[in-house]
């Protein structure tokens, strides 16, 4: 396999860089934008920030590469960089705008490329000129896949000053303070680079000589897979900023991601050459199974439903050629068997493993107690070849629930609660663990889990992790079939020690949370319902995705449609109320318990599994600025669901404003009846 690599020629970077172009600023001003993309270049005091415009924060992956871009998977995609970056009301830059104004860096505020994992992002930014970027704080996959790619990334703002003077930049500017192999990989260019360098011996991993020590749950697992010079896999024990190499157990990738990964890899690597054990590697076709029923026909006139086609075209043929397992659409009806993080934690995964996917809500499955992360495109194709992925140890944050919590609160309202912390906000908790405890969350079932450790994403955490406890091994058992005992001999040493380090850490009392909401914009903008000043009416209620298609999900919009049905009530007129199954199993579920009916009945619309709505490609997007959704999803970022104005709660939520035709808590049946006498 890699005969045609050892041949390869790479080398280095020169030890200094002149970065020779103009300087975009993200401004929330959105004719500020526009000044600057017909000619004129901003005036730019890094001596006094204060006297600077202020710079968008918070630009999330969505912003600068839509859903619909990503059906590009080439340099087509240098055309719309930041064409979804929302400014006040407007979206200043349009397509090629970036790429004809000469921009060789960009420069914006807090919490740059947050949300999705895709690559298409710094891709696009890459192909448009874009050879630098600078913000305050950086999200870690972002980051990583600017890295990966060759796009230098900065926080230093001083940098401004130098560009405008055409002063050469050392290259140590960029490599200060990083890890030795990530400051290999910078020197390289990127990954592939720096993996041939590996192959060929030019480079060499550190070797890990951590003492032993208390550890985290998740750093043991990490001790388990990192993998020594002498290329053995396991380590006595780890510590946050260890860098290395992690052998995989699993690597999983959607149609989003498959296809440019696939092209980098018969480009680079060679369409005969074998990936290395395709046993462990699966793909999905889960994102865009639904997309032909909401596409405008503008966008079909350009040629995105053709183009999305071909994502699932080159995903199969790839699959094919590999012998590579491949989750696909049904046969007998509209649907996909499932979304990828949804089935790899029902099917796959196992406590103790290392799980790496391409999505960004791969941390999902850190709910049976694996370590799983969201990795971009070029660490797909790498891992293809090496079986491994850069990672650095991440510093962990404890979480603890305390107390018990009230029958109309759930998961959802606890990750609300927490985005909506100033620690989480700040991006104090960016590339940290999110470890989640307490008997509140022991009380919690491996699917309402999931949906903490889906939320690190959101977060902006470097995954999310419950450790396995015997309600994990009975999931195993009930779920899977597996053998009790064997299960529960999985979880066996695989909590944290007492004495373990942590970042930070968190405590809340479940009893003090109430039903929540994130309100447009941001997840990270909760707020109690009680709370909202006036009744917020909506035309559109969803259930489903990852984080809310579960069987406990499905539980909580059965139970709030069987009390309506038996109080007279359905669905409210004004209202579109969709529930969409998370995968296939959870359909069947479904089936078992009776609940298809209860749906029918109450007037909900069933989808079968995809992402769908969530990522814009499926029943339950707005179509108008001033429409508003109530959503289960994860995420409510500008433009990410269509243009309206996007709220997220719990199932729970959900389910009750769809029939009271506005935001409303729910009050489960036995409890109202407590209240009347």
């Amino acid at each position: 396999m890699s005969n045609p690599l050892l041949a390869r020629e790479v080398h280095k970077r020169p030890t200094s860089v002149k970065l020779t172009g103009r300087i975009l600023f993200l401004t929330e001003d959105p004719e500020l934008i526009r000044r600057q993309l017909t000619g004129e270049d901003l005036p730019w005091d890094t001596n006094n920030p204060a006297n600077n415009p202020k710079l968008r924060d918070d630009i999330s992956t969505d912003e600068i590469t839509p859903a619909h871009i990503c059906f590009f998977f080439d340099e087509t995609l240098g055309e719309f960089p930041y064409t979804g970056l929302k400014c006040g009301n407007e979206l200043p830059i349009k397509r090629t705008d970036v790429k004809k104004g000469g921009f060789i860096a960009a420069v914006s505020g807090k919490r740059r490329g947050k949300g999705s994992s895709r690559e298409q992002s710094p891709y696009a930014e890459l192909s448009a000129g874009i050879k630098l970027v600078i913000a305050e704080n950086i999200e870690r996959i972002y980051k990583q896949n600017c890295q990966n790619l060759g796009v230098l990334t900065s926080t230093d703002f001083g940098l401004i000053d130098k560009i405008r003077s055409g002063e050469e930049i050392p290259l140590e500017v960029f490599t200060r303070g990083e890890d030795e192999i990530t400051r290999q990989v910078i020197e390289y260019g990127g990954l592939f680079p720096f993996n041939v360098a590996r192959m060929q011996g030019k480079v060499s991993i550190p070797g890990i000589d951590t003492k032993s020590r208390p550890m985290t749950v998740t750093e043991k697992i990490f001790a388990r897979h990192m993998i020594s010079p002498d290329a053995k896999v396991g380590v006595p024990a780890v510590k946050p900023g260890d860098p290395g190499f992690a052998r995989t157990d699993l690597r999983f990738s959607h149609e989003y991601v498959t296809p440019m990964a696939a092209i980098f890899y018969e480009h680079f690597v060679g369409k005969d050459t074998p990936v290395n054990d395709r046993s462990s590697i699966i793909f999905f076709r889960d994102h865009l199974t639904f997309l032909d029923e909401v596409l405008s026909e503008e966008k079909k006139k350009m040629g995105l439903l053709d183009l999305a086609t071909q994502l699932k075209v080159k995903q199969e043929t790839f699959a094919k050629s590999q012998g590579i397992k491949l989750h696909g659409e049904l046969t007998d009806r509209k649907g996909s068997e499932g979304i990828c993080h949804s089935i790899v934690a029902e099917s796959y995964a196992l406590p103790g493993q290392l799980n790496v996917g391409s999505d960004s809500h791969t941390p999902h499955v850190g709910a049976v107690g694996c370590v799983a992360f969201g990795i971009g495109t070029t660490d797909v194709f790498n891992s293809w070849i090496t079986k491994d992925v850069r990672v650095k140890v991440p510093e962990s944050v404890k979480v603890i629930v305390r107390g018990k919590r009230r029958p109309n609160v759930t998961a959802k309202d606890y990750i609300l609660k927490l985005l909506a912390m100033d620690y989480i906000r700040s991006g104090k908790a960016l590339a940290k663990v999110m470890e989640y405890s307490g008997e509140a969350i022991e009380a919690l079932g491996v699917d309402e889990r999931a949906t903490m450790c889906n939320m690190a994403a959101e977060i902006g955490g470097f995954t999310g992790i419950v450790a396995p406890d015997e309600k994990v091994a009975d999931f195993l058992a009930e779920r899977r079939g597996m053998n009790r005992d064997e299960a529960a001999k999985l979880i066996d040493g695989l909590s944290s020690d007492q004495g373990a380090e942590y970042a930070h850490v968190i405590e809340m009392d479940a009893s003090e949370i109430y039903p929540m909401v994130a309100t447009p914009g941001d997840p990270g903008n909760g707020k109690y319902i009680r709370d909202l000043n006036t009744p917020v009416p909506v035309e559109i209620a969803y259930g489903g995705t990852c984080t809310a298609g579960k069987n406990e999900d499905m539980d909580m919009y059965a139970a709030v449609l069987e009390d309506a049905l038996r109080e007279g009530k359905r669905v409210s007129p004004s209202v579109e109320f969709y529930i969409q199954f998370g995968s296939q199993e959870t359909r069947e579920y479904c089936v078992r318990k009776g609940y298809l009916e209860i749906f029918r009945k109450a007037g909900a619309k069933v989808i079968e599994p995809s992402c769908g709505a969530c990522i814009n490609a499926g029943p339950g997007v707005s179509t108008r600025p001033d429409q508003i959704v109530i959503s289960a999803q994860n995420r409510n970022f500008p433009g990410r669901s269509g243009p309206g104005q996007m709220y997220l709660a719990s199932p729970y939520t959900v389910a009750a404003s769809a029939v009271a035709g506005f935001i409303t808590e729910y009050t489960p049946a036995g409890q109202r009846e407590m209240v009347e006498a």
